[in-house]
């Protein structure tokens, strides 16, 4: 049995959903179920989990704590090529403020209590017990993973953990300083014949941004470029008529963070892509 499926079984054991990391921090690409979007490119947001895929497909939403699941089939092949372990905090009613740089740091030290703290390579993660919607960027070099997300797991860290903050809980209410630019939009002609630019159409605008989901979660290498390729794609479409809106460029980075990518790739991705078009 490999350290990283031992691991994954203990943490499993205490109730906390785990899931395999492949080099990069990186969850593991579609099951062929899924290769051609076959169960809807993303998990049921309302029930987490209700994907029935053979393996770890869907990132944060395949977590488990079924020892059945993790030692045995798809999930043990998985488990012995990780190079990492990541669990689900919100399905272990747990938030982590991921700190990622100094000044982070002595951000969380002044204004948050104190509590159970486990160092990174660039930082550290503060665990609080309590779960709470996700976010990211909101504060420089501050994410916040709980639902709908994963953290690699980096041992117990030191310290007693402390109930969630409300400070922290207000990330999720408020409206955070954005953690990349909404496109720009450039005012343009209403095309003839229909009264109304095509890209409102919702079923052409969804099958759109669907079909960039799916891209972004196919790539199984250079998922930087692939990443940029897409955002392009949908900028050249998109990005002049103002059809874009938060939600959709949310979408679009949530399916390149889970494939690995950073807020801050995100960001750069996204606007290396508008300069390559002029927005």
């Amino acid at each position: 049995m490999s350290e990283h499926l031992r691991t994954a079984l203990d943490l499993a054991a205490s109730g906390v959903p785990v899931l395999p990391l492949r080099a990069g921090k990186v969850p593991f690409g579609n099951c062929p179920t899924c290769a051609d979007n076959d169960c809807g490119g993303r998990p049921n947001m309302k029930n987490p989990g209700s994907c029935v895929c053979p393996g770890p497909c869907h990132a944060w939403a395949a977590a488990t704590t079924d020892p059945k699941v993790i030692a045995c089939g798809p999930w043990r092949r998985a488990w012995l090529c990780a190079s990492a372990v990541a669990y689900h905090p919100g399905g272990a009613g747990l938030t982590v403020v991921d700190l990622d740089n100094a000044d982070a740091i002595a951000w969380a030290h002044k204004h948050l209590p104190a509590t159970q703290t486990v160092p990174t390579t660039r930082g550290e993660h503060w665990l609080y017990l309590g779960a709470m919607p996700s976010a990211n960027g909101v504060r420089p070099g501050v994410d916040i993973k709980s639902t709908m997300s994963y953290a690699r797991w980096l041992g117990f860290g030191t310290g007693t953990m402390a109930y969630l903050p409300d400070a922290v809980r207000a990330f999720a209410v408020s409206k955070p300083a954005p953690a990349w630019p909404t496109p720009h939009t450039v005012a343009v002609s209403v095309p003839g014949g229909g009264g109304e630019c095509r890209h409102r159409t919702p079923a052409f605008l969804e099958r759109g941004i669907a079909m960039a989901e799916q891209r972004i979660a196919a790539a199984t290498s250079g998922v930087h470029n692939a990443v940029f390729r897409t955002f392009l794609a949908v900028l050249s479409t998109h990005g002049r008529c103002g059809c874009l809106t938060e939600e959709h460029i949310t979408r679009l980075f949530t399916a390149a963070q889970a494939k690995g990518e950073s807020a801050r790739h995100c960001t750069d991705a996204w606007n290396n892509a508008r300069t390559r078009l002029g927005l």
